[in-house]
């Protein structure tokens, strides 16, 4: 291990901060707090037509409600500032002149339908598709026309086109791609954006991140990064990549299986520290038989080595079923103040719930708290203490040979 562990989650703010990325940021947290290290919190804004301010809140706020803190990054600063790639834009600038003075990367003219007729190509001739390099050795007079046509142009980086690319992962072991399997990635978008193998690289290097942990999704991506880290002379962190997050079915979790998002299940009435326990149980384990850890016991049981290669199955029933045993645990008080809110959002308690409904509130715990799995749950449970049924069948009243004449 490193002197200092260094990682950081980097979440692009164009939705909320889903499962996937959580799970994500929680196995960096954790990784980071085991080793008194620090987790850094970059933001990936460089899409400015989705992204938003709104979603970059929604993020935050789902991070904090996890208990996840970070020690640089929004909000907390930090000596690498800043922590939003679309701050960073001279940077990758830098790193742009510098790997095409050293032509180790050049301007590409080639149209979106010049492109697309070349997948084409490659499609009938059932071959992958990789870009043959055409702009690599454009002539004077070519280049000439194309400025006069006014085309803009991408960056690619130039791969070399033999050999292999390998690494150790923390979780898979050493994985090797063949170079020739690559194609000249594109590095800069037209509009001068960097895409983000290019503006992690950078990132990472410049903020001196030791360790990489993210999706197996990006394994495809990890030796072209390296590459790029080569090239640029910067030593590439080491890299582990987690399995994927699945739904019961083994495809890949989506909104169908339930809730996607942090915020979902906040205002369905989970519980934080069961959220973050569940969470770390998504392809970790500590043993084949413990389930329930505090954060304090989850820093200290963390170690990469205990990360699965395969999907993890996220169950909606089992998230409920530990959510239920937290909520078993909270006191009959505690359980009634973190009710409150959704008892107000159902109408049963009003905005400002005076001393006799809190009363109330808390003498009726002890006739629901066993069977209460969720927060939400708790305004069916219980609105009949508060409110009288606005419409109800007096004969459901009656007992079992009973009829309203004998009362």
């Amino acid at each position: 291990m490193v002197n200092q562990v260094r990682v950081r989650i980097a979440p692009s703010p164009t939705g909320p901060l889903h499962v996937g990325r959580a799970r994500t940021a929680l196995f960096n947290w954790l990784f980071a707090r085991h080793y008194g290290g620090a987790f850094i919190l970059r933001i990936e804004d460089t899409d400015r037509q989705r992204s938003s301010d709104a979603n970059l809140v929604s993020i935050l706020d789902s991070l904090r409600w996890l208990g996840m803190d970070w020690d640089e990054g929004p909000e907390v600063g930090g000596k690498y500032a800043p922590y939003f790639q679309m701050q960073r834009l001279d940077t990758y600038r830098q790193a742009t002149a510098r790997l095409l003075q050293e032509d180790k990367a050049y301007h590409c003219y080639c149209t979106p339908s010049e492109l697309d007729a070349m997948r084409q190509e490659a499609k009938a001739a059932k071959v992958a598709f990789r870009y043959p390099g055409r702009c690599l050795h454009l002539t004077s007079q070519q280049l000439s026309d194309y400025q006069v046509e006014g085309r803009r142009t991408v960056v690619r980086f130039k791969m070399p086109t033999d050999g292999a690319t390998a690494f150790t992962d923390l979780i898979h072991g050493i994985i090797s791609w063949q170079n020739s399997e690559m194609d000249d990635l594109v590095i800069v978008k037209s509009d001068g954006i960097p895409t983000y193998n290019f503006a992690a690289v950078i990132d990472d290097s410049m903020m001196d991140i030791s360790h990489v942990i993210r999706g197996d999704d990006h394994i495809a991506n990890t030796p072209k990064q390296i590459l790029i880290y080569q090239a640029l002379g910067y030593k590439p962190p080491e890299f582990g990549h987690l399995p994927m997050i699945l739904g019961l079915d083994r495809a890949k979790l989506s909104s169908r299986h339930g809730a996607a998002s942090v915020t979902d299940f906040a205002a369905m009435g989970y519980l934080p520290e069961a959220m973050m326990n569940y969470l770390a149980l998504l392809g970790w384990s500590y043993d084949d038989k413990r389930e329930f850890f505090t954060t304090k016991e989850l820093v200290e049981c963390f170690d990469i080595s205990r990360v699965g290669k395969t999907g993890a199955a996220f169950s909606m029933q089992k998230l409920e079923w530990m959510n239920g045993a937290y909520i078993r645990g909270l006191s009959p008080d505690e359980l009634a103040t973190r009710a409150i809110p959704f008892m107000q959002q159902a109408g049963i308690l009003p905005p400002s719930p005076s001393t006799i409904e809190i009363q109330r509130l808390r003498a009726v715990i002890p006739l629901v708290h066993e069977r209460v799995k969720r927060l939400d749950e708790m305004a069916d449970m219980t609105g009949f203490f508060f409110h009288e049924p606005a419409d109800y069948d007096p004969h459901s009243l009656i007992g079992k040979g009973m009829d309203l004449r004998t009362l």
